[in-house]
């Protein structure tokens, strides 16, 4: 079952928004076939484990180990679990029910049905926290939240600067941290900013330093100010704009959706539930301060990694508050990344 979650963990950043998932055959202590779920919309893992064995006789006294339950529903490809019982696979070890409301129980309930010897709970608390954003979101109906933010040694994350000065932000995150921030992003389907981070940063939110896909963009923006030049309407990569009413300009944005919300109710949430209809099931939020710890007070977050480097800034924009479990602590050159978890959603996985 370790093989298993090493191998799903190939799949990171590909498969969203299906979960990571790897799958091993062992015939008599021997591992005969393996495979895991590469991309979403291809074969999944059971799938390529079976076609990986060379001698197709053996499957029938063999045992499948797999870090997530079959599917029994008919998708992009056809069900795991039928495909096992047609194989007349005998016994299969699976780490953890799948919370997905079409399996949730049934591709177990089928191979059992059919006579297949199978035992649940294998390494299952390693396997829902690989797949931590897919269990989050079938069970909160929302995308999975990952707030992101550096501060200096004394508490602030910027001093403090307006549009008209067109001053850039204090550079906080060295060369090291600045790409594993991209390498976040590769990792997530969407990426938050709010109006004062795009007018003050000019942000062009891709993961251009980190070999992966762009998340799409997202900004709030109620009076519609953020100006069409920005970087983050050049057309390169999806944009989502939230706001208060359409501008009549808005056919100047290319690929470029605008989504009308009531700013004078509850925007995180509605902000999230569009989303989540729009197919972004997990969702860094970058700043700034105002937005961060809005999503920290209304207790809508998951994890955080926040990165505390050793300069100061004596003042300036004060960094969120936050509480937590602080799981890992990495050091990297000056700074030191700090690995928090929600009590939230630590309680669901």
């Amino acid at each position: 079952m370790q093989r298993c979650i090493q191998l799903a963990r190939k799949g990171e950043g590909f498969t969203n928004p299906n979960p990571m998932v790897g799958a091993v055959i062992v015939h008599n202590n021997r591992i005969i076939g393996e495979g895991y779920h590469r991309q979403h919309g291809t074969a999944h893992a059971e799938v390529n484990a079976i076609a990986s064995v060379k001698d197709k006789s053996l499957l029938t006294a063999s045992t499948m180990y797999v870090s997530l339950e079959p599917c029994a529903h008919h998708g992009h490809t056809p069900p795991c679990a039928e495909l096992i019982i047609s194989r007349e696979i005998p016994r299969v070890v699976v780490a953890v029910t799948d919370p997905n409301p079409k399996v949730a129980g049934k591709g177990i309930e089928m191979m059992r049905k059919s006579g297949i010897d199978v035992s649940v709970g294998m390494l299952a608390g390693e396997a829902r926290e690989q797949n931590r954003i897919f269990f989050v979101n079938h069970l909160c109906n929302r995308p999975y939240i990952i707030l992101k933010w550096a501060q200096s040694m004394d508490g602030f994350m910027d001093l403090h600067r307006t549009s008209l000065e067109g001053k850039s932000p204090v550079r906080i995150s060295n060369s090291i941290t600045h790409s594993i921030v991209h390498k976040f992003r590769t990792q997530v389907q969407g990426i938050i900013v709010g109006t004062n981070t795009a007018l003050l940063d000019n942000p062009q939110l891709t993961s251009r330093k980190w070999f992966g896909t762009h998340p799409t963009r997202i900004v709030i923006d109620r009076e519609n100010r953020i100006p069409p030049g920005a970087a983050l309407f050049d057309g390169t990569t999806p944009t989502i704009i939230f706001t208060a009413s359409v501008p009549d300009s808005s056919w100047q944005y290319k690929q470029t959706k605008h989504i009308v919300i009531d700013f004078s109710k509850d925007t995180n949430t509605q902000i999230l539930d569009s989303l989540y209809i729009e197919g972004i099931h997990s969702l860094l939020v970058e700043g700034g301060a105002k937005l961060l710890s809005s999503f920290i007070d209304t207790a809508l977050w998951d994890e955080a990694f926040i990165e505390r480097s050793g300069k100061r800034l004596l003042s300036g924009v004060k960094a969120p508050d936050i509480q937590g479990e602080i799981t890992d602590t990495k050091k990297y050159l000056d700074s030191v990344q700090f690995y928090i978890k929600s009590k939230i959603s630590r309680n669901i996985l």
